[in-house]
């Protein structure tokens, strides 16, 4: 790499991450962190103008953001909106602390030779223990529970009788759509409470990673939902997996299947689940992202006693998300300089 000298003749990194939400906010420590991890000949410069950390990026920008990257060489956000990637004209690197990149990839960012990584994977421990609460929440019958708790009812006949759908997560086959960051995680949990966890990605052929008994290709889903006791979304959106769980492959389903989407809204047909749902024709769904969010309230997803659902906080995790981060793009900038390969470089075209 060879340097694009900022102010002064130093290289310069923008670090744009003081979030209006407070735990996705840079600490004061994670400045100082990120300042101390310069390597020979860097600038760092902190925006301290507020910015959004909502989902893959926004457009809105500050003032402060938009005259910093002028001279910038890395660019550290959460996203990057195509207004500020405009003026950033000596920009190499744009490095996003979200997980997903969909925002990220307009004509501009596509076409250019910008290296682009994101925090694929620092979110993925505390997503997976979120992933494993939710399936226990109804593999335990908490839902049941909670409704007689509501209305000062004690009946353990749906516990103990003859329609009790009390089981044991290894009792279960899951199918993890996603063997990334976070499928990996839920399905090392998973297997280490003997669930047996099968793998889904656009290539089968890479091997199963650890966790996973056997790794199958996105053709070969249809086949493996009847099966599936517990299956998680777990994989980016793109173009091969938006609306990837339809009417037709959400009825491929057992009535006893619990459905997980910890990825984003549009992999799943909502208003199909809905109906299912209501119909009684699965156990229970998981959800943390909608088609629409904030959810509407009209949603009769609110409603539904076989349905948990959060607002897109499955991955917050307040004293280990900036450890993660931090270690990430510290590790990274070395990596940069030196022009090695960096970790979670993203595929522009691929679109994760």
């Amino acid at each position: 790499m060879h340097a694009l000298p900022g102010p002064g003749g130093a290289r310069l990194l923008v670090v744009d991450l003081a979030a209006r939400s407070h735990v996705w906010q840079l600490p004061p420590g994670g400045e100082r962190a990120i300042k101390d991890g310069a390597p020979p000949g860097w600038e760092v410069q902190v925006v301290q103008a507020l910015t959004v950390s909502d989902g893959d990026g926004n457009e809105a920008f500050s003032d402060e953001a938009c005259s910093a990257v002028a001279e910038a060489e890395v660019y550290v956000g959460f996203g990057m909106p195509r207004g500020l990637f405009r003026a950033a004209r000596k920009l190499r690197w744009v490095h996003s602390a979200a997980a997903g990149v969909g925002a990220l990839l307009y004509p501009e960012m596509r076409e250019s030779e910008v290296i682009l990584t994101n925090s694929a994977g620092v979110h993925a421990v505390p997503i997976a223990e979120y992933v494993v609460g939710g399936v226990l929440h109804f593999l335990r019958g908490f839902d049941v529970a909670l409704g007689q708790q509501r209305r000062g009812v004690w009946d353990k006949e749906p516990f103990i009788g003859a329609g009790s759908r009390a089981r044991e997560l290894g009792e279960c086959r899951a199918l993890i759509v996603g063997t990334g960051g976070i499928g990996g995680e839920v399905a090392t949990r998973f297997a280490a409470l003997g669930a047996r966890c099968v793998g889904v990605r656009r290539r089968a052929g890479l091997g199963a990673p650890e966790g996973f008994e056997r790794v199958v290709a996105f053709e070969e889903l249809d086949a493996e939902l009847p099966g599936a006791d517990v299956v998680v979304l777990a994989a980016p959106l793109t173009p091969e997996t938006r609306g990837l769980l339809t009417a037709g492959r959400l009825d491929r389903l057992s009535g006893d299947a619990i459905v997980v989407n910890v990825s984003r809204g549009a992999l799943m047909d909502e208003r199909a689940l809905v109906e299912r749902l209501a119909a009684g024709r699965l156990r229970g769904a998981v959800l943390d992202v909608f088609e629409t969010e904030p959810l509407p309230p009209e949603s009769p997803l609110w409603g539904m006693s076989h349905v948990l659902l959060t607002p897109h906080v499955s991955g917050v995790s307040p004293r280990r998300f900036w450890e993660r981060e931090i270690a990430l793009l510290i590790d990274n900038w070395g990596r940069y300089v030196r022009g090695e390969p960096l970790r979670n470089l993203v595929d522009k075209q691929a679109g994760y």
